[in-house]
């Protein structure tokens, strides 16, 4: 499961000659699959014909039914809700549940520590990856930042232009991907192009085809651009008021450049003045590149969430212990707990009637369901 068409299909066509040449049957379903087309793969999916489905939202919805969901992939974490993954784990019976991501959301993290989760981390670049160089500059500064692109296009190059919304407000004053984008080509004329969540899926493909196929250089967008864009040629990111976007999205989007044999490079750009906690958020990135070590700074810095519950971020509701400090103890009492489950599995002796009470007060089987689907 991933969270836009584009990186379902672009799974798609990745595993395709993988399965197919260990005879496994595969399909792509997603939104915006004409109904006939959606029929007969669902038909096919609630018989068994088809082994593997790679899709969206599509995937969990009322009306879709597997045979027998026995593993469950889901990719980018982090655009999923807790609701939504529960409705996809409600599918199958207790399946396996593998969840991608390259910044862990917070209530992840804590579930990890509890011990409900398993974490493996890969923390090698793909051969000939470069780090991807990342500064912070003032808005003020945005001018400086033309000669630069301009130059990486006469190279081949290409860069990304990424703002907060599409249309300006008066309520919220922020750069507007359309008046950005009417400004760029003024400036640099032809070989600018616009995406974001309101042009027709196709007007968007042809967008990026023509960004990928280096017909036009520069991709003014919001953050629909932040997964399942692959331009190995892009190695400029301008993010326009990164002071308003969240440890995760910032790296995700930055993730959009360098993915070629050419360094990359990440320009935050901030209106003044930075808040306390912007600016630590603005460091962070700075400072860092592994996806983890800045999920963590995120986990420390929004809270953990409500591992009991669906809130992903937040003070957690706990009384004596704080997650990000106490790691240690929150491994032990898993262990120990587990002990006592094995000693006695139907929590019959004096000690298991209170284990029994403990989980009644918490809603055990509740919150058993949410963190089995992360």
């Amino acid at each position: 499961m991933a969270p836009t068409d584009l990186l379902a299909r672009q799974h798609g066509v990745t595993l395709a000659p993988l399965l197919d040449a260990a005879g496994i049957s595969m399909a792509v379903l997603t939104g915006r699959d004409k109904p006939k087309d959606r029929r007969a793969i669902m038909e096919k999916m609630a018989a068994g014909e088809i082994a593997v489905v790679v899709g969206t939202h599509a995937l969990f919805q009322d009306d879709v039914r597997f045979k027998d969901l026995g593993l469950i992939v889901i990719d980018e974490q982090h655009r999923f809700g807790v609701s939504d993954r529960m409705r996809m784990v409600a599918k199958g019976f207790a399946p396996h549940v593998l969840v991608m991501s390259a910044t862990p959301i917070p209530r992840t993290l804590a579930l990890s520590i509890h011990g409900d989760m398993d974490i493996s981390i890969l923390d090698e670049k793909p051969p000939g990856r470069q780090p991807i160089r990342t500064v912070a500059m003032p808005s003020t500064r945005a001018h400086e930042i033309m000669d630069a692109i301009r130059e990486a296009a006469q190279r081949g190059e290409r860069a990304y232009w990424v703002c907060p919304l599409i249309e300006e407000s008066e309520a919220v004053d922020l750069a507007a991907v359309e008046d950005r984008y009417e400004e760029l080509k003024a400036l640099f004329g032809k070989g600018v192009e616009i995406v974001h969540g309101r042009i027709s899926p196709t007007a968007r493909e042809a967008a990026m085809d023509r960004f990928r196929s280096g017909e036009s250089f520069m991709m003014v967008a919001t953050t629909v651009i932040e997964v399942g864009v692959n331009v190995p040629e892009a190695t400029i990111m301008v993010i326009e008021h990164a002071e308003r976007f969240g440890l995760a999205q910032l790296h995700q989007l930055r993730g959009r450049v360098g993915r070629g044999d050419r360094r990359g490079s990440c320009i935050l750009l901030w209106k003044p003045p930075l808040g306390v906690a912007a600016k630590e958020r603005l460091d962070t990135l700075r400072q860092n590149d592994d996806g983890f070590a800045i999920a963590e700074t995120d986990f420390k810095m929004r809270g953990a969430g409500d591992v009991l519950g669906t809130q992903q971020s937040g003070l957690p509701p706990f009384r004596l212990v704080a997650p990000e400090a106490h790691a240690d103890m929150l491994g032990a009492a898993d262990k120990e707990a587990r002990l006592a489950i094995e000693r006695d599995p139907d929590l019959k002796t004096p000690r298991g009637q209170a284990v029994r009470l403990v989980l009644n007060i918490f809603g055990y089987a509740d919150a058993a369901e949410l963190a089995r689907s992360g």
